[in-house]
């Protein structure tokens, strides 16, 4: 369970958070210094921003270290009218959000941010490690090959729809929401569905009802990921349903807006990725 002091977290998160048993093994020490300079397996380093899993005291963790941004890349999303992602406090909020309403999450053991100057802030964030989860991406990528059965398949379509609405109706807009970013647990939920966990927040908005632009990247961005995964009109059709917990005629009447825009940017991602893809090839 989360710890009762982050559910009970106001707004504006405190500059310093940590769990029990990383207090007492960082005692003395600034949290961010001793991961800058800690080895683990790194996952993804991009600039301003590195993730990587480590072990300590026989449990495994994931950190994500934000450097700081630049002012180049503040006034670039401001520009752009978008509010930049300047430290881990996102993904904070969206993980203690998310565990209050009952979605699957990571579950928060550390949290820092030092420094006023939000180009510069320096920010992490310490996560469990969710062992024995498989993400969708890596399920799905098995199916062309090996078609699953109907029924798993099903319960699982099923299960990433309810996540989705369940997310969503939170208030949480995610901005990354491929299926690499859902991990299925090795059990199952009290209504015998997969578990699906979400994860990679540091995108994520949190609001009282999310804009019809931001449902629709979030359900595109899921579209998209799962094109090259052999899913079928009706399967498409299933997980509206799902979603929407209507009738499917219903749903897709008075919906049909949404849907529209959803596969319209789905295509519109998928031919962008084509053309990267062409670009890379043309430049090895």
């Amino acid at each position: 369970m989360p710890d009762p002091a982050l559910l009970r977290l106001d707004p504006s998160p405190p500059s310093c958070y940590l769990r029990a048993e990383l207090a007492r093994a960082w005692a003395g020490q600034e949290p961010f210094d001793v991961l800058a300079a800690m080895p683990g397996e790194v996952f993804r380093s991009v600039k301003g921003r590195r993730t990587f899993r480590f072990e300590l005291g026989g449990r495994s963790y994931f950190a994500k270290l934000h450097f700081g941004v630049g002012w180049r890349e503040v006034l670039k999303n401001l520009l752009q009218g978008r509010l930049p992602v300047i430290d881990a406090s996102n993904e904070l909020r969206a993980c203690v959000h998310l565990a209050r309403v009952g979605v699957a999450t990571m579950e928060v053991a550390a949290y820092q941010s030092r420094g006023r100057n939000p180009a510069s802030r320096q920010s992490l964030i310490v996560t469990d490690e969710l062992t024995a989860h498989e993400s969708l991406e890596d399920i799905c990528e098995r199916w062309p090959g090996q078609p699953p059965h109907p029924t798993d398949k099903h319960c699982l379509l099923t299960a990433a729809a309810e996540t989705a609405r369940r997310m969503h109706d939170a208030g949480v807009n995610h901005r990354d929401f491929y299926i690499c970013h859902l991990l299925r647990a090795p059990d199952s939920g009290p209504d015998g569905l997969p578990r699906l966990a979400v994860i990679d927040l540091h995108r994520a908005q949190i609001r009282k009802r999310i804009p019809f632009r931001w449902r629709v990247r979030d359900l595109a961005a899921l579209h998209f990921s799962s094109m090259h995964v052999g899913l079928t009109l009706r399967d498409r059709l299933r997980f509206i349903r799902a979603y929407s917990r209507q009738p499917l005629r219903d749903t897709l009447r008075r919906d049909a807006e949404l849907w529209r825009a959803v596969e319209r940017r789905a295509a519109a991602l998928q031919r962008k990725a084509l053309r990267r893809g062409k670009d890379t090839a043309l430049q090895s």
